[in-house]
This record gives structure tokens, C-alpha cells and sequence, in this order.
């Protein structure tokens, strides 16, 4: 499977966020349009179905990614 740039996930998230709160503000047809256009991208540049688990694998693909170890088990 091809993968995204990380620069190229970094911008659809950002946007994909963007978007979401714009959509939640307003609520218009064209943020609407722009937000399923871009949940579609991130969809197809992840290779995932489902817009969460696109967002998901795009930051971990980011640069910087799971470098803590955030669990809640002590070593």
C-alpha cells in the first residue's frame, strides 16, 4: 500500500479539525461538503473505512509518534 506523507497527513488533520469546528460553529452546506471531501481523503491516505480510525493511523504516522510510553503500568 502507498502511505501518505507525513506532511500530507499533517495538513488533512489540521484541516479535518478545522473543519469540524467550523461545522459545529456554523453548520453550512459547503463547510459540510468540504469536511466530507476531506474525511474521504484522510479515509483513502490511511487506507482505513471509517474517518476516527483515519485520524488514528494518521498521527501515528506523524512524525514523533509514539515515542512516550504513555501506559499506566510501571516497569
Amino acid at each position: 500500500m502507498l502511505m501518505a506523507h507525513p506532511a500530507v497527513l499533517r495538513d488533512l488533520l489540521a484541516e479535518y479539525h478545522a473543519l469540524c469546528a467550523l461545522n459545529a460553529a456554523e453548520g453550512g452546506e459547503t463547510t459540510r461538503r468540504r469536511l466530507e471531501d476531506v474525511s474521504y481523503t484522510l479515509c483513502v491516505s490511511t487506507g482505513t473505512r471509517d474517518v476516527d480510525a483515519a485520524v488514528i493511523a494518521a498521527r501515528h504516522r506523524l512524525p514523533g509518534a509514539r515515542t512516550f510510553d504513555d501506559s499506566v503500568l510501571s516497569a
